[in-house]
């Protein structure tokens, strides 16, 4: 099953089960999947090309980040009903997202493509993480690991 026919399906499970926060979210989602076919439509001329899951993961990924800075902020000023608003969209999102690499499974993964890459020097690093983001797709930080591919090539 593909990461759009997920996404319906469970739009279409929650709108039976009246789940109104949930429905809200997954409608969030399908708009910012939506913007970014008609953006890509817009680029390519004619029908353009139809996103494919790794498109949708980088998405989700995006709609999490901004929903933590939103949920942080939100705490710092005191409004923790808005806050928690944002943690339970990042709860639902967070149900499309492949399980996270944890920080050994991360070195791990950094490894096997320095390895596959045959990096040897700092100027090989977009090779790098041009393979850990095709593999690894939504499951880890890229900001995070970016540093870490820089520190093992140096």
């Amino acid at each position: 099953m593909t990461m759009r026919e997920r996404l319906q399906h469970a739009l279409k499970e929650a709108m039976r089960a009246r789940a109104a926060d949930r429905l809200s979210t997954l409608r969030l989602i399908n708009a910012a999947i939506k913007d970014r076919e008609i953006a890509a439509r817009g680029e390519g001329g004619g029908e353009g090309p139809v996103i494919d899951d790794a498109a949708i993961l980088a998405i989700l990924g995006r709609m999490v980040k901004q929903r933590q800075e939103s949920a942080r902020a939100y705490e710092e000023g005191g409004r923790l009903e808005l806050a928690e608003k944002e943690l339970a969209e990042i709860r639902v999102i967070d149900e499309f997202l492949p399980r996270r690499l944890d920080a050994a499974e991360t070195g791990a993964a950094i490894d096997a493509a320095i390895t596959e890459t045959g990096a040897t020097s700092i100027r090989a690093m977009g090779k790098v993480m041009a393979m850990l983001k095709a593999k690894h797709a939504g499951q880890m930080d890229f900001g995070a690991v970016g540093p870490m591919v820089r520190d093992r090539l140096a």
